[in-house]
């Protein structure tokens, strides 16, 4: 004769799903109004004693749960594995990266939401603002980027296809559809943009890509380069010497610049950064950067109180920068390029 299955005991999983859902500091349920929800939502009758007796039960599984003591009393979840301001603070991140689409950003929060109660959901649901924000429309990424972590923690080479923006506003693909191969070193996030960080055996450098401009891309049984598998890239400094992720020499260059900017320099370089009074008016610095366009551009719009003063190479190639811009707007026949 077989052992008869009882039917399990689901009152106490209910219990904790209505504490958690519809539970918070400012919003309790004492006994009864907790079996009322469990009568009319569930079709389960519990008497106040039962009810007792199984949050006693979460109370010691470790449920974080606070007993009023007033005259209605109450109950309610104290703590959860986030607290709402951070989960405030991950809704605005969703709904600022420009590489989460719409409809993704959505699905997004509206799962961040059940990480809180119902009360509390509706504050989040309050401050989400996603229309008119500069969204893609490629999800795409998201699998891109699942591929990138697993190739990198496998050890294993990638191949992919490239597009870029025509003036049609179409992607088109870069170098006529040829597949690009290369070794995944590891994927970083800049100016609102996810970027790999790559080794190409065939050019023998390290390159950047636009995750989000990365297509057909597959795993292959390659394993990396000898170089990708000794990489030790210190990701900070990186971030720091790089400019819009775009490539260059490396160069270590001194700066006169205006006190009044210490704020902005130590923004982008760091606390650390060796910073020595020149008067009272300005302080010199030196630092190692990755020398680009980006970089003269970035230095451009700081404007005249920021002065690139060596090495030599470097000034004048900044110089020479300046100048091709500026005959771009010099009045007269000679300076017209249009």
């Amino acid at each position: 004769m077989g052992m008869a299955i009882g039917r399990p005991n689901l009152k106490i999983l209910y219990i904790l799903e209505i504490l958690t859902e519809r539970t918070d500091e400012e919003h309790a349920l004492n006994a009864s109004q907790i079996g009322d929800i469990l009568e009319k939502e569930y079709g389960i009758n519990v008497n106040r004693q039962t009810i007792y007796s199984e949050i006693e039960k979460l109370e010691l599984a470790g449920v974080d749960i606070v007993k009023l003591q007033t005259k209605l009393g109450g109950y309610y979840v104290a703590s959860r594995l986030f607290e709402l301001p951070e989960l405030k603070l991950m809704v605005d991140m969703v709904q600022s990266s420009r590489f989460i689409t719409e409809k993704k950003s959505r699905e997004l929060i509206g799962k961040l939401e059940t990480l809180c109660s119902r009360e509390e959901a509706k504050q989040l649901s309050s401050q989400v603002v996603v229309y008119n924000r500069i969204k893609t429309t490629n999800e795409t990424i998201y699998y891109n980027v699942d591929m990138l972590h697993s190739a990198i923690y496998h050890n294993r080479q990638i191949t992919f296809r490239y597009v870029d923006w025509t003036v049609r506003k179409k992607l088109e693909l870069r170098h006529d559809g040829a597949y690009y191969v290369v070794s995944p070193l590891h994927l970083i996030w800049d100016d609102e943009n996810y970027y790999l960080i790559a080794y190409d055996e065939k050019a023998d450098r390290v390159k950047h890509y636009r995750v989000d401009r990365m297509r057909n891309m597959e795993i292959l049984e390659d394993c990396r380069s000898r170089e990708a598998a000794e990489d030790q890239t210190d990701l900070a400094l990186f971030a720091k010497k790089t400019f819009g992720m775009f490539g260059g020499r490396d160069a270590e260059v001194q700066f006169l610049c205006r006190n009044n900017l210490a704020g902005v320099i130590i923004d982008r370089f760091g606390s650390s950064l060796w910073m020595v009074p020149k008067d009272k008016d300005f302080f010199t610095f030196r630092v190692t950067v990755t020398v680009s366009r980006q970089f003269f551009g970035w230095l451009a719009a700081i404007g005249k109180d920021l002065k690139l003063i060596g090495p030599k190479d470097v000034a004048d190639e900044y110089r020479q920068y300046l100048q091709e811009i500026l005959e771009q707007y010099t009045e007269g026949e000679e300076g017209a390029r249009w």
